[in-house]
């Protein structure tokens, strides 16, 4: 647009995320359009020797802005997953989840560790080959990430694999979800840290779980010493498989202990026996191969006083879809460029978490 009179261009910047005036990844198209503005008034002398204002007619003003063309984004390709043991219960469950997700989302890499190798399983019309970890695991793990590129593996071995298994992940630059519980935990974040390598380490992977643990944490930084002098015990009652008292239940009493309840871990009852499952704990029979029933009860020094908090877990599938959101909210870290370790309040912060 042109104009012999004065004229003032308004000049506006798009940005959408950014400082940046014209997004590198984005089209604009120059428009123009002209609307009425008055320049400054003139003055002018009168035949008696006084001043009038003289306003001469309207210039048009030119005003430009942007208009956005539309931009295309590719769409990020699914995550291939790997899940180590699947042979096991938890494993199992989880790849199960893998395949059960949206295909846009991940898939399961056809492909699996075990302590030893074993005849190849089939999860949901995906057929598993099952290797030894033993033997040549780092040649294969190179290979697969190659065939599979962004791969993360997800760990539920055994507590003794544990520091094992994170040296072999760490040792060929692999992203992992460490959902075993056990092992020697300070030598495993120090081993993953200094390699800065992207891992989600996490006992409790049920989001609803991981909730109550976030907020039992958050009221002993509040109100440390609440409980000072309280008593604390705590029982807890999975299926007979699980040798090792669960994460979830040193975490939280950590928290109680930092409210000031002086409680040894050690002290936690550990039920393994059927009868007392099913009598006591009232845990469902068809459940008694897949549970997770945990009671903290708290008395106060009169004994006048109790509290109890207690949280029942039926089956698997809390932890197998939270294990899963754990994997993909890592591959976006990677892709990020994120290296650093991250537990599953960083993830439950993330949202967009599978309810069940």
């Amino acid at each position: 647009a042109t104009t012999s009179q004065p004229s003032h261009i308004d000049t506006r910047v798009w940005s959408v995320g950014s400082s940046c005036p014209r997004p590198p990844d984005m089209s604009c198209v120059f428009v123009a359009r002209a609307t009425p503005v008055e320049p400054r008034a003139r003055l002018a002398s009168s035949r008696r020797g006084t001043r009038s204002l003289s306003r001469p007619s309207a210039a048009p003003k030119v005003r430009a802005s942007y208009a956005m063309a539309p931009t295309v984004l590719a769409a990020a390709p699914p995550v291939p997953i790997m899940v180590n043991d699947l042979t096991g219960k938890m494993g199992r469950a989880v790849a199960e989840s893998v395949v059960g997700r949206d295909k846009s989302q991940c898939f399961l890499v056809p492909v699996a560790f075990s302590g030893s190798a074993k005849p190849a399983v089939d999860v949901g019309g995906v057929v598993v080959e099952i290797k030894s970890i033993r033997e040549d695991a780092g040649a294969a793990l190179e290979d697969l990430k190659k065939r599979y590129p962004g791969m993360i593996v997800v760990d539920y071995t055994l507590p003794a694999a544990v520091n094992h298994n994170a040296e072999l992940y760490v040792k060929h630059n692999t992203p992992f979800v460490m959902g075993t519980t056990g092992g020697d935990r300070t030598k495993l974040l120090t081993d993953v840290t200094a390699a800065k390598l992207a891992a989600v380490i996490a006992p409790q992977m049920g989001k609803q779980v991981v909730a109550f643990q976030a907020a039992m944490k958050l009221m002993a930084e509040n109100f440390p010493g609440a409980f000072k002098g309280y008593t604390l015990e705590v029982t807890e009652s999975h299926q007979t498989s699980k040798v090792d008292t669960s994460g979830t239940a040193k975490a939280i009493v950590q928290s109680f202990n930092d409210l000031g309840c002086g409680f040894d871990i050690k002290d936690v009852t550990l039920v393994r026996d059927v009868p007392t499952q099913l009598e006591k704990m009232n845990v469902p029979e068809e459940f008694l191969l897949g549970h997770a029933y945990h009671t903290y009860k708290l008395k106060s020094p009169d004994n006048t006083v109790f509290f109890e908090f207690q949280h029942n877990v039926c089956g698997r599938s809390i932890y197998a879809e939270g294990t899963v959101d754990a994997a993909l909210f890592l591959s976006a870290k990677v892709t990020g460029g994120g290296e650093t370790v991250y537990d599953m309040i960083d993830v439950l912060k993330e949202g967009g978490m599978v309810t069940n």
